[in-house]
Formats: structure tokens, sequence, C-alpha cells
């Protein structure tokens, strides 16, 4: 065989929704449909089918994995799944439905190049609809898929469909999101997932696996500015590499090439690429998301938390950030407490400096009297740092625009931000 196989491209998705629109479900489909389950797993879902009393097999529990889920028929954890086509790779993440969990559906959604939004057509639109869509659209996820689930229970009904498609719509038009595409479906039967429904002629869409294969995903990195956190320093001291100094991290934006003159921030100061190593070889450029060691011209004090970016192109410093952020903490965020503030690789203390509103998520409206934030809430902080924090717009990088705070006593995650 000569030549080389061209990489597959990887999509990373995420389904939302409300509790029952069938999210696990319709994975379920997607795997079955594309024959991405081993038999031993198909051995494994017949036999818990028929402990649960369930006549035809229950694809939603390929994703249900813990005890309690599957006991109780809905989704708590996080849940990943792995499959490819011919086309694509892809990653799901399988979010919780109910309100309690909606900070899983934070993590499970924050690395997301779609969203995946399930409305159940007789219900229509719920709030943790309008609540999942909210939070996809703030954390940038640059494309979205509406499916309306169990249109066989609706006599798959183009009116029942286009009242749903025209609510979202009406919805939809406050939020910052450019990509909304729109598929009746039915999970249980298949109807529209892979293969196209004989029960909805009128639909002259695409079925949802044709859309994920083609949806155009390439443009969606930063690849103009170039940044670039430290993770770690590399020496590994021995008789083959004596003198070997290298940074080794994950691009977050931008394309780095041998021989291009960078910054080292916070110093200041500037050399050029001497080389740039991955766990192949050596190799002339790289990109986001890639992750590499770089190598510089001259031996500059660099540790872990520093970014390296190009001379004429260097982040904002600041010590005093303003951001959109997402409470994952069953104690309310409080102005004046101070918190652990985790940036790409660096960290540093900070305090709630101000507590500007909180946004209702059904209407969102910015709420400002007696400003509170608890669980699931999302508002808009202003925070404080004790070093300067070198940061993008989440708008514009969304690896160098997010942020996550820490509880200092518990070393728990409480609060995801988008700095505006």
């Amino acid at each position: 065989m000569t030549g080389t196989t061209k990489e597959k491209e990887l999509l990373r998705f995420s389904t939302c929704g409300s509790v029952d629109d069938g999210k696990s479900t319709l994975i379920g489909r997607l795997l079955y449909d594309t024959s991405n389950i081993a038999q031993d797993q198909l051995d494994a879902l017949e036999r818990s089918s028929q402990k649960l009393g369930l006549e035809e097999m229950d694809l939603s529990l390929l994703t249900d994995g813990l005890k309690a889920e599957r006991e109780q028929g809905i989704t708590i954890d996080v849940a990943y799944r792995y499959f490819q086509t011919e086309k694509r790779k892809f990653i799901i993440a399988d979010t919780p439905g109910h309100i309690q969990y909606t900070r899983n559906m934070v993590t499970g959604a924050s690395t997301a190049n779609l969203a995946l939004i399930l409305i159940d057509a007789r219900k229509g639109m719920l709030e943790q609809t309008c609540r999942h869509a909210f939070i996809a659209s703030l954390l940038r996820i640059p494309h979205m898929v509406v499916c309306i689930n169990k249109m066989d229970l609706v006599d798959y009904s183009r009116e029942v469909y286009e009242n749903i498609v025209e609510s979202f719509r009406s919805f939809s038009s406050r939020l910052d999101v450019q990509d909304i595409q729109f598929i009746p479906v039915s999970a249980k039967y298949g109807d529209n997932v892979v293969s196209r429904s004989k029960h909805m002629p009128w639909y002259e869409g695409t079925t949802l696996l044709f859309h994920l294969e083609h949806v155009h995903i390439s443009g969606d990195q930063n690849h103009i500015d170039c940044r670039f956190p430290v993770q770690y320093v590399i020496r590994p001291r021995d008789k083959q590499n004596p003198d070997y100094r290298g940074y080794a991290g994950r691009i977050a934006g931008g394309v780095f090439r041998k021989g291009d003159e960078v910054m080292v921030l916070p110093s200041g100061y500037t050399t050029k690429i001497k080389a740039i190593d991955t766990f192949e070889g050596e190799i002339g450029e790289a990109f986001a998301p890639m992750s590499v060691t770089i190598r510089l011209e001259h031996e500059i004090d660099i540790s872990r938390g520093d970014m390296i970016v190009r001379v004429n192109n260097v982040p904002r410093s600041t010590q005093e950030l303003e951001m959109m952020i997402c409470w994952l903490n069953t104690n309310p965020l409080s102005e004046g407490k101070r918190y652990l503030l985790r940036h790409t690789t660096r960290e540093t203390s900070c305090f709630v400096k101000e507590l500007q509103y909180r946004i209702d998520i059904n209407n969102l409206r910015r709420l400002t009297e007696e400003v509170t934030l608890g669980m699931n809430d999302v508002g808009r902080i202003k925070l404080r740092s004790t070093m300067p924090v070198f940061y993008d717009s989440y708008r514009k990088n969304r690896i160098t625009g997010s942020v996550i705070l820490i509880d200092e006593h518990t070393n728990e995650t409480v609060g995801a931000g988008m700095i505006l």
C-alpha cells in the first residue's frame, strides 16, 4: 500500500434538552445504525432490556452507564461515546436533562463544535430547552441542530413540527448562534437519524447523520492569533539530550512555524522558534489544537503558566476581568469572597469585585436588583486577580477567553466563566 491515509476530521458534539426528550435513545440509535456497537455490547443491551421487562431493545441503556441511571431511566453524569463513519470521527457528550444537573451539561458542552438539542414533539419547548440553548449560545458553540424527537407519537405531523420550529426560532433570535438546523426525527424507530423517513415525505432536509458528517467545522478554530500556554518545561538531562530544553503544551490559537519571532509573557522577552517537536518527531509548523513541544533559540526563564505569542499580536493583560459565569456550586457566589482562578495553564487568586446581574433563562432578561447567583444560574460579574491574566475575549478564542473558579478550601470547581 503506497501513500498516506488522510486523518479523519473529528467532530465533538453535545446532546442537550429537557429530561425524557430522548437524548440517550438518539445516541444509541446513531451507534446502532452505523454499526458502532460491538456484539458483546449488544448482548449486554438485550439482557438489560429483558431485565427491565422491555419487549424491545432499549438503545438508551448504551449511554446510561451508572446503575442509578439504568434503574431510573435518566441520565445523571456526562457520558462520552466515540464512533466513526467513513467521513468523520465523533465524540459525543450525552448530558443530563434534569435542572439539578445543568452544571454537567456545561462540562459536556464546553469543548463541543456542535450542540444537538432535542425537543419532545408532544411537549414542545420547555424551560430546560431554553436553558440549554442559552448556555450553548453562551459557550459559543458554533453550530446547533434542533431535533424534534418522538414524531411517531404525534403521527409524524408536519404542523406540530413547524409550530415547534417557529417557537424555537422566536426564542433563538435573541441568542448569538449563526447556524441552526431543524430535523424531525424518531430516535426509537430511526426516522431521519441515519436513514430518511418514509413517514415524513414533507421534510426535504438531510438526515441527522448526513448533517453531522458534512457540517463545516474547519473554520471554527482561531488560526490567526498565536497563543501557546506553557504547560510543562521538558529537560531530559540524559546523555542523548544533555542540553535539551523544550516547552510543552497545547496550542490555543494560531499557527507556529520554525523560525517565527515570538514573545514570552509575562517577561516580554523575544526570541525565535528553533524547532517544534512532537511524539513522532520534528515538524515545520503546528496549529491549534495540536499538542507540541517548542524549542527556542535563546535560553529564557519560562515556567508553567507563561504564554508564547507572536511579537506583533499579543493578548490583553489585566487584573480586572468582566465575564459571564455559569455557577456550578450549591453554595451561592459571594461578592467579596476569594477564589482560585484557573486560566489556561495559569493559576492565581482572585476575589469577586462586583456581581452585576443575573439572567432570567426563560425570557433572557437581566435582573439587577438584589443579585445572587445560585447553582445553575448565569450572570455577569467582575473579578480582581492577584496576578495579570493574558486573555482574549471568549468570542475571539474559547480557550484563552475561558476561566474556571475553584473554592480554595474544598478544591471544588464552582464556576465556569467566559471573559467579555
